[in-house]
């Protein structure tokens, strides 16, 4: 749910990061941060959980404009992808304005993406969002390494609504940037009505 803050002038638009565990949602906070020049971010906070982290941070990304004199400033969520989590994943879903799916692409972890994406289409339900409409972006992350499903395939089962996709590689960057760029394209479309 975007917020306003009429102080600051600011439209807030959540996005969150959503997958299985381990799948790359973090490394791609971690990357956009530390690629991020300083006057753009805010500071980055993790909650460390017992097996992965919790990562948020928000920023003012540029060339955005302005929707009626607000500025866009866009807020980042990482969710942690274990199954015990679950009441962690509903929390940081509340409100959100955009979703970054994202896949991990080995073989060995389909089944998880498979029941990832079902987990966070009820967790979004349950907040009074609908995942057939909130605005989404599926990233095929670690197409770096040997065993990995096909892209077609991922698309085919993972990608339901036929929303854009990219092929990533978080660690090195790849893909990262231009999954961002088009989740708050959508998002940025969405309040606009022009979606």
């Amino acid at each position: 749910m975007t917020m306003l803050n009429f102080a600051k002038k600011e439209v807030i638009c959540k996005i969150v990061y959503y997958g299985p565990g381990l799948s790359g949602k973090t490394t791609n906070l971690k990357f956009l941060y530390d690629k991020m020049r300083s006057k753009y971010k805010g500071k980055m906070i993790a909650i460390a959980t017992e097996t992965e982290r919790t990562l948020f941070f928000d920023f003012l990304p540029i060339n955005l404009g302005q929707i009626k004199g607000f500025s866009l400033k866009y807020q980042l969520y990482t969710v942690p992808g274990q199954a015990m989590y679950t009441n962690s994943r509903k929390l940081i879903l509340k409100g959100s304005d955009g979703i970054v799916f994202v896949a991990d692409s080995q073989i060995t972890r389909f089944d998880e993406n498979k029941q990832s994406l079902r987990d966070m289409g009820h967790n979004l339900a349950e907040q009074g969002l609908d995942i057939r409409t909130i605005p989404l972006v599926m990233q095929w992350n670690k197409r770096d390494l040997p065993s990995i499903v096909t892209v077609q395939t991922m698309e085919q089962v993972l990608n339901f609504r036929k929303v854009s996709s990219y092929e990533a590689v978080a660690s090195s960057g790849k893909g990262v940037f231009e999954t961002l760029k088009e989740v708050i394209r959508l998002v940025y479309l969405n309040i606009k009505g022009e979606e």
